[in-house]
């Protein structure tokens, strides 16, 4: 039976046990549990098995040195949905410890399946909203690597922290504007479009865009960023016309 088929006080009680388990094996040097969750083929139980990970680290009951120990054995897994998950948790522990961390990411990122590239992006938006000035500085190192994909993968993972703190990634997304990449073009306008919406954020990406040289890329992104005020406007803080008008007003490009 699937994690949500339970009723809410099933679905509690298993959240529970499963750190419990998880705890248990850790302060015994054991891993069955661990990799029972990790590998389970419902995504809410792996789930569940990664964020308890986050909530043992936290409450210091188990040293980081051995979780990242049993981590680390997780990485190297045959199973991608262990590997996957094993990124995950560390990713609950980057929240506040990137540095001890940081391994999984550089491992991660280059692995064979793109679950667990994935996991490094989703792990990459949770880290960077709670602790971004290590996130970013690791992932900045990765914006001119040859491999078009990493690159695209950093671009995506940062786009979090840019919903809320555009000016903290606006230079890393400079040194993307002239990429060569369609792909890697593409998800920078995408997400040039994520951070311009909610409230002071539009005025913060259209006075760096004016220093922008790739005028073409520009357009295409002051388009899109008119496009996602009226996609998203039960959420924009300004409405589409006035987000163009405050375009045409503000952006010098032309």
């Amino acid at each position: 039976m699937g994690f949500y088929n339970l009723s809410k006080e099933d679905r509690n009680k298993l959240v529970r046990l499963i750190e419990l388990n998880i705890l248990h094996n850790l302060q015994k040097g054991q891993q069955e549990n661990i990799f029972k969750y990790f590998a389970d083929e419902d995504t809410y139980i792996r789930k569940a098995g990664y964020l308890a990970i986050g909530r043992i680290y936290k409450t210091n009951a188990v040293p980081i040195s051995t979780i990242i120990s049993q981590l680390g054995r997780l990485l190297v897994s045959e199973h991608e949905k262990v590997r996957q998950t094993a990124v995950n948790a560390a990713g609950e522990l980057g929240k506040t410890d990137f540095d001890a961390v940081v391994h999984f990411f550089d491992t991660g990122l280059f692995d064979e399946h793109h679950s667990v590239r994935n996991a490094v992006i989703g792990s990459i938006k949770k880290m960077g909203e709670k602790n971004p000035k290590p996130v970013l500085t690791w992932a900045k190192k990765y914006l001119h690597h040859p491999d078009k994909e990493v690159r695209r993968e950093i671009c995506h993972g940062i786009e979090l922290r840019g919903r809320k703190y555009p000016q903290d990634i606006l230079p890393l997304l400079k040194e993307l504007e002239h990429d060569p990449t369609a792909r890697v073009k593409n998800t920078l306008i995408h997400v040039l479009g994520q951070i311009a919406y909610k409230k002071e954020c539009l005025a913060t990406v259209v006075e760096a865009l004016n220093k922008w040289g790739n005028k073409e890329l520009v357009e295409k992104a002051l388009h899109e960023i008119v496009d996602v005020h009226e996609r998203y406007k039960n959420f924009a803080a300004l409405t589409q016309s006035q987000a163009i008008a405050y375009i045409d007003n503000n952006y010098k490009g032309k």
